[in-house]
């Protein structure tokens, strides 16, 4: 994980956001999960999202951001964003936008679950704050338009933040754009990679553009490494890779700048589940895990990982979407009883 709080802290202050849906739910099992670490925590829990929009008219308080800032990580959990509501702004994009979280960073790693393919272990790096996510949208009577922003600047600094992951890896980057045909944006995002690259000679480079590169996400997803890309490239990307390992219930994700980190799941609130208890926490707990790495604490983090695989492996406790039939907090408390073995 790049940009790594090097110094480990006898206390850590972490933001915990739930937000809307299952992200209470499975925030609070990853939370649980913390707490049965030999590491101290203090939690600062905050609100955000589409219920706390319908109290106040914001799903970003102005004071939550400041908030977050004394804290030196946060676990997020999902948000709403409705589609039917006018000008209503994402909170995690509003949140990734505040902290300058720039890069997104989504590990996509085999484990053993039914329908899984076997030996992937890529990392889809995605530049996390403009492209077509830019938020510059206008209309005519008849026309809507996005402005697609690909600056040089945010371009560079995912570049090297990917490179810098692959030198940790096994030291390959895939440059994944469409500028055969976006020949502007994609091709200044692409012209700036290899710009970078060049400061990297240890690391292998290839270039897909990205229906090329869904398509051998599907037929030969071993041979990626990581992938860098931009914005909504990323999103999608990343979704189809969950795919592959399990769904959205094994995947995790981490928005990092350089002065902070937020994790969460990648699957969203998912209201249809929301307090039925069988929303699958792995994700969130995964999350956690990747926390833990962004705080240098490699030993716990390897731990948490351990217990989540060991759980998988067992398949004794498995919610519905992994086919099984246990609870939320059932799955949760086996990976404790293998954490506290560890």
């Amino acid at each position: 994980m790049d940009n790594i709080i090097c110094e480990v802290m006898d206390m850590y202050e972490i933001a915990v956001i739930p937000g809307d849906g299952i992200g209470k739910t499975v925030t609070s099992e990853a939370v649980r999960v913390l707490k049965n670490t030999d590491l101290k925590f203090e939690f600062q829990f905050m609100k955000v999202g589409y219920e706390v929009f319908k109290k106040v008219g914001a799903p970003v308080p102005e004071n939550v951001v400041s908030e977050m800032k004394d804290t030196q990580a946060c676990l997020f959990g999902a948000t709403t964003t409705p589609v039917s509501v006018p000008n209503y702004r994402s909170a995690i994009v509003t949140l990734r936008r505040a902290l300058d979280l720039y890069a997104n960073v989504r590990p996509v790693k085999s484990y053993p679950v039914r329908g899984c393919v076997r030996d992937v272990d890529l990392a889809i790096v995605r530049e996390n704050t403009e492209g077509l996510y830019s938020g510059v949208e206008f209309e005519t009577e008849d026309s809507a338009f996005a402005v697609r922003v690909i600056t040089r600047r945010a371009s560079e600094r995912i570049a090297r933040f990917a490179f810098n992951l692959a030198m940790r890896r096994r030291k390959k980057v895939t440059i994944v754009t469409k500028a055969n045909v976006m020949r502007k944006t994609c091709g200044l995002f692409r012209e700036v990679s290899l710009l970078v690259a060049k400061d990297y000679p240890e690391v292998e480079v290839n270039e897909l553009f990205v229906d090329v590169a869904a398509m051998n996400l599907v037929l030969k997803p071993q041979t990626f490494d990581v992938i860098l890309t931009s914005n909504l490239f990323g999103d999608i990307l990343s979704d189809e890779a969950a795919g592959l390992i399990g769904g959205l219930g094994l995947a995790p994700s981490g928005n990092i700048g350089d002065n902070y980190g937020l994790f969460e799941p990648v699957h969203g609130s998912a209201p249809d589940i929301a307090g039925k208890g069988i929303a699958n926490p792995i994700a969130a707990i995964l999350a956690a895990k990747m926390m833990l790495d962004y705080l240098g604490e490699d030993k716990w983090a390897e731990q948490v990982e351990n217990a989540v695989v060991t759980v998988l492996k067992k398949g004794k406790h498995l919610t519905p979407d992994l086919g099984g039939s246990s609870t939320t907090s059932e799955v949760t408390e086996a990976i404790i009883a293998e954490l506290e073995k560890s």
